[in-house]
């Protein structure tokens, strides 16, 4: 494959130590918004959790009997303590643990990955050879 840059490799001082050839094929392509965020959406859904839960009525516990009489009382039929209604009841149609993950055909993914690498080229990569702090602070980097 042809390259279309030599880019420098930087050490941890600031200085050049190497020097890294860049592809065509991978650099060189072009940059298709709408296909990078579907790839960023598909990550980031797939990073979730998704262990969001809630009790419905029949999983919190009590409410076996019913709290009164259906007639003759004056107040509103009621068939158990743990409603949706009642303050203390379950919850109607709460979250549930579920996977939030979708998958993109792997040529569009890789296609949006190429356009945001050539993107990066095009900004002005750096390449840092290692990266080793000595403390986590932003000043460092600067340096």
């Amino acid at each position: 494959m042809q390259s279309i840059d030599t880019f420098p490799v930087f050490g941890q001082d600031s200085r050049p130590v190497d020097k890294v050839d860049l592809t065509d094929g991978v650099f060189s392509s072009s940059v298709n918004p709408s296909l990078v965020h579907r790839a960023v959406v598909m990550q980031r859904a797939s990073a979730r959790q998704g262990t969001a839960s809630t009790l419905g009525r029949g999983e919190v516990s009590g409410g076996g009997k019913k709290p009164w009489k259906q007639k003759h009382t004056g107040r509103a039929r009621s068939g158990s303590s743990r409603s949706p209604i009642w303050r203390g009841g379950g919850t109607v149609f709460g979250p549930k643990p579920r996977s939030y993950s979708s998958t993109l055909p792997k040529k569009m993914y890789r296609a949006a990955l190429r356009g945001v690498l050539a993107a990066k080229a095009g900004d002005g990569l750096v390449v840092l050879d290692d990266l080793v702090l000595p403390e986590l602070k932003t000043r460092a980097l600067v340096k």
